[in-house]
């Protein structure tokens, strides 16, 4: 197989393009660092076509050992035919490869073996031949055998059956016609174990669906229902016409004799070995694409969030609320350090002299700190801590907003080694409080310190392949912090770690060579870092900022080793590298006529000098700073006030496969489902709306007791 051919297909992109990122990627290269400064060698594949390529290229090079793997066990058994060899060189998957192999794959003790050991198979041939003028008991007669067992005529008929039915199941060819008419007329069909009983699956007590229109969210459902023994799930295949297709195989001759004996034996081939094992590589294979298609959404749901822009300059009052064991506060200062936390109980179970104790105490902070801004975690008795706020907030002359923050992932924080490192004398409501300052402040570095499946912005994330779902995040995680950028020094260990090239231990290392010797004053610094080699400054020096260093493109994204480059073309305009701090570049690219010429005469590429010039005229600019900003509130909204027809502002809180849910400032989120997104079709929620998306919704259903809230955002203009 051409492994190169194959991804140009499937990408739609040019073989040349493919054969580079390949190239580059078995250099070493990661996936950020070949997207922002190899592109001329790639002809600018992005980061998903890059990770996609990354993924088919693993993939097919596994399917390749595989196949020689294959090929070698069945040469070395005497097997290996030059059609057999062909097949196996041609087959597209794995699924494929492992139809082709199974006659040969060592079995463990079936049926079949223990009757082969008994001296059926020559009576299995002549059942097979259909050629006999015996009726089979007649043929059966000469196998009876005290010595092997085989006591009666019946049991030497059943042995030779056993034969031919795995015979038959062990046809490649069959398995394949009859996967492929499953999949196309088969349907999934899902029943209660218990009717009366009371689920989220209700919906699936009795339910069909053909296997090609199956939804993924549907198929992970119905997964996480029969995990939990709520249903029952299988898959109804044709089979009238799967049998008549087996018999018109199997059956090439009217023998009355043997007839009867091969259409039994094509019935129990299918039923007990074909069909059951069909079933699990198609529920297999729907699971996979259903994790891929949710994992994909999870990873745009991510990237969304660890790109919201961070809220900066303020002070701001992190609230971790609870009930019984009272709320805990963290005030952090605008670089993020923890200047005082408390505990108030202004939350059920308390009472007047305690609000009234609580306000005192948020009073006294807001004066002191100058807070401008509380961020309220979205947790367990946020609805409560939202009113006191709204009622302080009356009370004071500051003006003071808060925002609702999504504290998914901050407990995980809270408990996790690298919170105790950090905060080593807080409890974890302290550490939970400072993480949910922290999260508006700058959301991409305090989040990066959670595992991502913490995050909560997927769906049915724990019912997942986890290995598959982690390096998929994580990679996204990646993605969002190079596109970002890092100040070398400022950023932590857990942020720097995800910075291309960069190893946890080299991030660790950073950090230390920091605290030992100060500010780092240039890139080139980096190379005095244990560990951090050439290969792997090259890897990150582009995506590390240092402001006010010695050299001013230091603070910028452009790469050392274009600093010739970029310099010279900075004296040809007649600017010098101190004109990118003072920002007085804003027009340089109105006054370069013709880029390829002027990239010939630099010697870079051509793309390569467009993304110098533009950071060069925006120097570090945050792609963060595109996106919408978060809701600040300074009022509140219950359920019950909420009518139908209502028009009101929201934040998508997160994107699933059905609809999307947002926060409209009161304690539950409702849902937009997918029909009530868009006057026009869509495919999918993620074509109308993102995660941290400030949407107009309008009501158009409340449900007190299910406390569901439904919303529309058609006719919101």
């Amino acid at each position: 197989m051409d492994i190169i051919q194959v991804i140009t297909q499937e990408l739609h992109v040019e073989k040349w393009q493919v054969e580079a990122a390949v190239k580059l990627i078995d250099e070493g290269n990661t996936i950020p660092f070949i997207s922002r400064y190899r592109k001329e060698a790639t002809g600018a594949l992005n980061d998903e076509q890059l990770r996609s390529l990354h993924e088919r290229l693993t993939y097919l090079r596994n399917l390749e050992d595989k196949k020689a793997q294959v090929m070698g066990s069945i040469a070395d058994q005497g097997k290996l035919t030059e059609e057999l060899k062909k097949q196996i060189q041609e087959a597209q998957t794995l699924v494929v490869v492992e139809d082709l192999y199974r006659p040969y794959r060592p079995k463990r003790r079936t049926r079949a073996i223990i009757a082969k050991e008994k001296g059926l198979e020559p009576l299995a041939n002549i059942f097979s031949l259909q050629m006999t003028d015996k009726t089979p008991e007649q043929e059966a007669e000469a196998f009876i055998s005290e010595e092997k067992e085989v006591r009666t005529v019946q049991e030497a008929i059943n042995g030779a059956m056993d034969i031919l039915a795995e015979r038959i199941s062990d046809e490649a060819d069959y398995r394949i016609y009859i996967r492929n008419l499953t999949a196309k007329k088969g349907t999934v069909v899902s029943a209660a174990k218990d009717k009366e009983a009371q689920s989220v699956y209700e919906m699936y007590y009795e339910f069909e669906e053909p296997v090609k229109k199956l939804a993924g969210h549907r198929v992970l459902a119905l997964n996480r229902g029969e995990k939990e023994k709520i249903l029952t799930v299988k898959i109804s295949a044709p089979e009238e016409e799967i049998l008549r297709y087996l018999e018109h195989q199997v059956i090439v001759r009217d023998n009355p004799n043997t007839t009867p004996v091969l259409k039994a034996v094509v019935e129990d081939s299918y039923k007990r070995l074909i069909g059951p094992a069909i079933e699990r590589e198609i529920r297999s294979d729907l699971t996979e694409k259903a994790e891929d298609g949710a994992i994909s959404v999870f990873g745009k749901n991510l990237e969304q969030l660890l790109m919201q822009p961070p809220i900066s300059g303020q002070v701001v009052l992190g609230w971790d609320p609870a009930f019984r064991t009272g709320c805990k506060l963290a005030v952090v200062d605008a670089t993020g350090k923890v200047l005082d936390t408390t505990v108030i109980y202004p939350t059920a179970p308390t009472t007047d002299a305690k609000i009234k104790a609580a306000k005192e105490t948020l009073k006294k902070l807001i004066e002191k700190y100058n807070i401008t801004l509380f961020s309220l975690g979205n947790g367990t008795a946020s609805r409560e801590s939202e009113q006191v706020i709204v009622e302080l907030f009356k009370e004071i002359p500051e003006k003071v907003q808060y925002v609702i923050t999504n504290e998914a992932g901050a407990s995980v924080y809270s408990a996790s080694k690298l919170a105790t490192e950090e905060f080593p004398n807080f409890d974890v409501g302290q550490r939970s409080a400072a993480s949910i300052a922290r999260r508006v402040q700058d959301p991409l570095a305090e989040l990066v310190k959670i595992d991502p499946k913490s995050i909560g912005v997927g769906q049915y994330q724990h019912d997942m392949n986890q290995k598959k779902l982690g390096e998929a995040l994580g990679g996204v995680v990646e993605d969002c912090v190079n596109k970002v950028g890092v100040d070398l020094n400022t950023a932590s260990a857990s942020l720097l770690e995800y910075i291309s090239g960069i190893s946890k231990a080299i991030a660790k290392n950073i950090v230390a060579y920091r605290e030992e010797n100060g500010r780092f004053t240039s890139r080139k610094e980096l190379l005095k870092v244990a560990k951090l080699g050439p290969k792997a400054f090259e890897q990150c020096a582009g995506f590390m900022r240092i402001a006010g260093g010695e050299n001013p493109l230091d603070a910028t994204s452009v790469h050392p080793e274009s600093y010739e480059a970029a310099s010279a073309l900075l004296e040809r305009l007649g600017y010098t590298t101190e004109d990118i701090s003072g920002r007085k570049l804003t027009g340089l690219s109105r006054k370069i006529k013709d880029y390829k010429k002027m990239a010939q005469e630099l010697g870079v590429g051509e793309l390569t000098l467009q993304d110098i010039v533009k950071e060069l005229e925006k120097p570090a600019r945050d792609p963060r700073d595109e996106m919408p900003k978060p809701i600040l509130r300074t009022d509140v909204l219950d359920m019950k006030d909420l009518k139908e027809g209502m028009i009101l502002k929201g934040t998508v809180r997160n994107v699933i496969d059905f609809g999307a849910f947002v926060d409209i400032g009161v304690h539950q989120d409702g849902l937009v489902h997918i029909s009530e997104m868009s006057e026009k079709f869509i495919k999918h929620p993620l074509e109308a709306v993102s995660v941290g998306d400030v949407v107009d919704v309008r009501v158009i259903g409340v449900d007190m007791k299910k406390k569901r809230i439904s919303l529309s955002m058609k006719g919101t203009k």
